[in-house]
C-alpha cells in the first residue's frame, strides 16, 4: 500500500525504497531516489553492499544471497536480481497464499557487470515504466560500443579527448566493461572512482582508470574521459580543451535531447528495459495486476488494461531520469 512515506507491507511493516527515513527498509538498488540516508535498518542483496556503504556510509545493513529467503512477521521476503546495475534487485514478497513483487528499476539486457534479469512469477507485478514508450527499443550493445569505440579511436588519432557524460554508478562501470581500452587511456571523474572500486571488490573486471591529475597533455589527448554531465559540462570539464562531447544515455534514441545537451554525439545505452523488454518481463511473471510506477505510468496502464490485464497507476518520488540531469537513464 501507499503511506506518505512510501510502498509499505502492511503486516510485514516495512517499507520498499521509501523516500522518507522509516525503521526498516528493503532496498532495490544504491541510486540515490531508492537508497536513502536516514533509515533504521536496511535489507538488500548481498552484491550491493560495497555500492550501498559507499554511498551510505555505516549503516545497519543486512544481506541476502539472490534467492535466499527470510521470514519477518509471516511474510516471505526474497530478492532476484534485476539486472539494472551491480546489486539490483527484485523484492519478492509471499503472504496469505499471494506472490507480490516489486521491480525496483530492471534492465533485461545482458550486462557482464551485474546478474542479469530474472522473471519471477507472481500474483501482483509492480513494474518501472522509465521507457514506457514504443518508440524506445534499445540497439545491440555491439553495435553501440562499436560506434563508441571508432568515436574514441577517432578522437584519439586527432589529437582530442573524447569526453563521454554517464551516471557515475551503473552507466560509468558498464562502458568501462565494454569499451576497447587499448585505444588509449581511460580517465574518470572523482566521483565516478569509488563505485569503480567498489565494483571491483565485488569481482566486476574494469580496466586501469585514471585520476585527471595523474595524466600530462598527450595521454589526455588519446583519453576517454568519463563523467556526470553536470561535471562534463562545468568548469571540470574545460580543462580538456577542444574535446569531443557525448552522452551515453535510453534519452538519446530522441534527436533533440541530444541537440538540448549540446552534445556532439549520443549513444543510446540504458541501464532500464525498452518498451520490448518491459512487455516481455511483464508478460514472464504471469501476474494478472500490474502496478506501474515512475515513468510513462498512463500510457502503459492504458496499453496493460487492453492487454486484459488489472493495470493501476502507483506514485512514487523517485527521480525524473531525463537527459542532462546527472541521474541519467
Amino acid at each position: 500500500m501507499q503511506r506518505p512515506e512510501g510502498l509499505y507491507c502492511p503486516p510485514g511493516d516495512f517499507y520498499i525504497d521509501p523516500w522518507r527515513p522509516v525503521q526498516r527498509a528493503v532496498i532495490t538498488h544504491a541510486h540515490a531516489d531508492h537508497a536513502r540516508a536516514g533509515h533504521g535498518h536496511y535489507l538488500a542483496a548481498a552484491p550491493a553492499e560495497g555500492v550501498l556503504r559507499a554511498r551510505l556510509g555505516g549503516i545497519t545493513l543486512q544481506t541476502l544471497a539472490y534467492g535466499e529467503r527470510i521470514v519477518h512477521h509471516g511474510v516471505t521476503v526474497s530478492l532476484h536480481p534485476a539486472g539494472h546495475v551491480l546489486g539490483s534487485a527484485q523484492v519478492r514478497l509471499e503472504h496469505a497464499g499471494k506472490v507480490w513483487v516489486a521491480s525496483g528499476d530492471y534492465k533485461v539486457a545482458p550486462d557482464p557487470t551485474c546478474a542479469a534479469f530474472e522473471p519471477v512469477r507472481c500474483d501482483v507485478f509492480i513494474t518501472e515504466s522509465t521507457f514506457g514508450l514504443p518508440v524506445y527499443r534499445w540497439p545491440d550493445d555491439r553495435v553501440i560500443f562499436g560506434e563508441i569505440n571508432a568515436w574514441w579511436q577517432a578522437n584519439a588519432q586527432a589529437g582530442r579527448a573524447s569526453v563521454l557524460s554517464c551516471y557515475s554508478f551503473g552507466k560509468a562501470q558498464r562502458l568501462l566493461a565494454g569499451v576497447d581500452a587499448s585505444i588509449g587511456p581511460v580517465v574518470v571523474h572523482g566521483a565516478v572512482e569509488p563505485l569503480n572500486q567498489a565494483y571491483r571488490a565485488a569481482g566486476v573486471a574494469l580496466p586501469a582508470t585514471h585520476a585527471v591529475q595523474e595524466m600530462d597533455k598527450v595521454g589526455l589527448q588519446r583519453a576517454l574521459v568519463l563523467a556526470p554531465p553536470a561535471a562534463s559540462a562545468g568548469v571540470w570539464g574545460r580543462r580538456f580543451g577542444d574535446a569531443s562531447h557525448a552522452f551515453a544515455s535510453g534519452w538519446m534514441q530522441l534527436r533533440g535531447a541530444r541537440r538540448r545537451g549540446g552534445y556532439d554525439r549520443g549513444f543510446v545505452l540504458s541501464d532500464h528495459a525498452d518498451w520490448p523488454g518491459l512487455m516481455g518481463a511483464i508478460r514472464a511473471t504471469g501476474a494478472q495486476r500490474v502496478i506501474v510506477t515512475h515513468g510513462s505510468v498512463a500510457v502503459m496502464v492504458r496499453y496493460l488494461g487492453g492487454l486484459g490485464l488489472q493495470a493501476q497507476a502507483f506514485e512514487t518520488e523517485y527521480g525524473d531520469e531525463r537527459a542532462g540531469q546527472e541521474d541519467a537513464a
